[in-house]
């Protein structure tokens, strides 16, 4: 292990080396005497602590006034977990069907019955369709911002089915197929409308109100894990975020949170690519997300996002590792999910500025969807009436879904309930203006067409 420093540092530490040393020597840790270059982390992209996979020293070239100090070789180190996907290298990307629907080789099938399988296929397309309708509704005027799901139905659908219902699902905004997978109900519209009785909604699906501001919510995760740990409750806290969160203080603090009160906190990072325009690469210098857990003391794996399998397996090794770590093994956990989004960031963003129809294109060849129909063939649980069923079934589903929506009558009173959790006098006073005016002219007077 190398630390890498300033020379401004390294008198301090040279002074208390031998101090540090007889610390070491308990934790089991070999003091070498020999100067080296000290070599670069990964987790960051920059200077701080690597631990040579080899157990050996391989110093790296390092920026102008970095000093050499000594070696710290550790004599051995506990894995992180021993779990068959928690084991791996954080670039070692866990896949089990490929871009075919194929079962890699070596790769193992989850053990899941056969209807479940089906019925992930089914909640995926149907969680496509709704999003396709979605769309063209915000582009009708009939809805609000909208924040397009398309190429991610497979991390949100499989990795929801490996949590329990009583587990605790906060999601950024895009994560529609996991309110799917809960029950989807008209209210989760009325939400994408303006009304706020679809954030309240959510709650009965044991789903945090989603969640605008980029990160805020990892904080919340870490609470609520640690609380239920704290109450002697079973429960896991499963957050989604995208890769642009990564770079949030949210993040950071999060995660140190997790690790240090050993919080059941699952953080699924649904890497699609773009932080809005930005790419990965130009947001952290890290060589994977994944890799950012070894900071926090607690296992990080990256996952093809786009096999609803592979995911689903990741996520439920996570999970059981959250309520029965084993010795060693600390309960939170980083999941990185390869993916890619087909749309646009939301329905008022333009992504041809910032990438080209090539890019997409070579992206949907590894389409979840297809992906995990063709290995649903494979195995006889679907020929094309079966397929047909289910997509007339989800088509019918999601066109009653939208109607209902539609139907619900708003009350412009609801306008003064949710800005505070007691209305002020200034807000009370509003609220009797605007009902006055209503009573003096009529609802038609104070409405336009448009």
């Amino acid at each position: 292990m190398y630390l890498d420093i300033t020379h401004r540092e390294r008198s301090f530490i040279q002074e208390r080396l031998p101090r540090m040393s007889e610390r070491f020597t308990e934790l089991g840790v070999d003091i070498s005497e020999e100067p080296v270059e000290v070599a670069p982390t990964a987790h960051y992209g920059m200077g701080g602590v690597v631990v040579d996979d080899a157990g050996g020293s391989r110093p790296t070239p390092v920026a102008p006034l970095r000093s050499q100090i000594h070696i710290v070789r550790l004599r051995h180190v506990l894995p992180v977990s021993e779990r068959e996907y928690l084991s791996r290298a954080p670039d070692d990307t866990v896949s089990i069907l490929d871009a075919d629907g194929q079962v890699r080789e070596g790769a193992t099938v989850p053990d899941l019955a056969d209807d479940r399988m089906v019925e992930m296929y089914e909640e995926m397309f149907y969680a496509r369709h709704l999003d396709e309708r979605l769309v063209s509704r915000q582009r009708q005027g009939r809805l609000g911002t909208y924040a397009p799901l398309a190429g991610q139905e497979g991390a949100q659908i499989g990795s929801t089915h490996a949590l329990a219902d009583d587990d605790w699902i906060l999601d950024q905004y895009r994560e529609h197929g996991a309110v799917v997978v809960r029950g989807i109900e008209p209210e989760y519209i009325l939400y994408w409308k303006g009304h706020e009785v679809g954030n309240e909604w959510l709650a009965s699906r044991n789903v945090f109100p989603l969640n605008i501001s980029i990160a805020s919510h990892l904080p919340h995760a870490t609470g609520m894990a640690w609380a239920a740990r704290l109450r002697g409750e079973d429960t896991v806290a499963c957050c989604h975020f995208g890769d642009g969160a990564t770079s949030e203080g949210d993040f950071h603090e999060a995660l140190n949170f997790a690790g240090v009160f050993d919080a059941p906190a699952l953080f699924f990072c649904n890497n699609n690519g773009y932080a809005i325009s930005m790419p990965r690469e130009d947001q952290t210098a890290s060589a994977t997300i994944a890799q950012k857990a070894d900071a926090y003391g607690f296992a990080g794996v990256q996952v093809d996002g786009m096999d609803p399998l592979a995911t689903y397996a990741v996520t439920r090794e996570a999970v059981e590792k959250a309520r029965n770590p084993r010795e060693g093994e600390r309960r939170p956990t980083l999941v990185e999910a390869v993916m890619y989004r087909f749309g646009a960031h939301t329905t008022a963003d333009d992504p041809s500025a910032y990438r080209d129809e090539a890019e997409v294109e070579r992206w949907k060849a590894k389409d979840p969807i297809p992906r995990m129909e063709r290995f649903l063939r494979d195995r006889g649980l679907l020929d094309d009436e079966r397929v047909d069923a289910i997509h007339e079934r989800c088509r019918q589903e999601v066109a009653d879904l939208i109607d209902a929506a539609d139907s619900y009558e708003a009350d412009v009173d609801e306008w003064f309930e949710h800005a505070y959790a007691e209305k002020t006098p200034r807000v009370r006073e509003q609220q009797a203006y605007l009902r006055a005016l209503r009573e003096r002219h009529g609802e038609d007077a104070l409405l336009r067409e448009e």
